[in-house]
């Protein structure tokens, strides 16, 4: 099995590849906010929940596209105390 180079390289027509998971920082640039305040949407539930991998916080990228595609609506309620 050969490994092609990776996209983007010179020469190479292939379209960049897009990482199906988001981190924090991709994911605050994807919105064009800071990461503060992306931390701040998840906490309030206002955007979709992050998939926890051990330590890692990544976000799907389907998800959030859907997400932004449906006018940002809240995703979960937060009830009174911050418990949801």
């Amino acid at each position: 099995m050969s490994v092609s180079p990776a996209a983007g390289k010179p020469g190479d027509t292939r379209p960049p590849v897009r990482p199906e998971l988001l981190d924090l920082e991709a994911f605050a640039a994807l919105l064009g906010i800071s990461t503060r305040h992306a931390r701040r949407l998840v906490d309030a539930g206002k955007c979709p929940a992050p998939v926890r991998l051990g330590k890692c916080v990544r976000f799907s990228r389907a998800a959030v596209e859907r997400w932004l595609a449906d006018g940002c609506p809240r995703v979960r309620t937060v009830r009174a105390g911050g418990a949801a």
